[in-house]
């Protein structure tokens, strides 16, 4: 191995490195624990190598969202694929959906929530972004009839991180998750 393969090597390491003990952290004390100097301490690096990899805390947060997205898409998928027919796929991402929110708070926060550096719903949209917007799309596709499909599916994504975000934060009844869910799922593919 090269000497600049093996410098490429262990800043990506080191890159991730940093991603990961931002989750982390933020996961367990939430992202007003995750600083420059907390992070620095943990990967036990210098404040300036952290810099020399990202710009500050904002970018850190913006890195941690483009992989949680990723990781969203690859959930919303397998959901998809497991359903039986589109109406229960629908279903299905909805729940896939609502338990990331539930199981990874802090990312979703992260991805959905939090100010970012991330370019949504624009053609600077990063990828990891359309993927997983694209597997709520291609889900509600069967439904959106005559409806512009990009729009149908803003609107029940919206309607699906509202329901999660107001529960989470205990404004919605949390024994009534379930029957909100398919509520949800059932006015969107009846219009279809």
């Amino acid at each position: 191995m090269s000497i600049r393969a093996r410098r490429e090597r262990e800043r990506a390491d080191r890159e991730r490195a940093i991603i990961t003990a931002a989750r982390d952290l933020a996961e367990s004390e939430g992202w007003d624990a995750v600083t420059t100097r907390r992070l620095a301490a943990e990967i036990e690096y210098s404040q300036p190598v952290l810099y020399s990899h990202f710009k500050g805390k904002d970018a850190i947060m913006a890195a941690v969202a483009l992989e949680g997205c990723a990781e969203l898409a690859v959930e919303l998928a397998a959901a998809r694929a497991a359903a039986t027919d589109p109406r229960a796929g629908v279903a299905a991402i909805a729940t896939a959906y609502a338990a990331f929110a539930e199981r990874r708070p802090a990312l979703y926060d992260a991805i959905f929530t939090l100010p970012v550096a991330l370019s949504f719903a624009s053609q600077d949209t990063p990828v990891e972004l359309v993927r997983a917007f694209a597997e709520l799309a291609e889900t509600l596709r069967p439904f959106a009839g005559d409806d512009d499909l990009e729009t149908f599916t803003e609107t029940f994504w919206s309607g699906l991180h509202g329901q999660v975000t107001l529960m989470r934060g205990g404004r919605l009844r949390r024994d009534e998750h379930a029957r909100r869910l398919a509520l949800l799922v059932d006015r969107f593919t009846r219009l279809g």
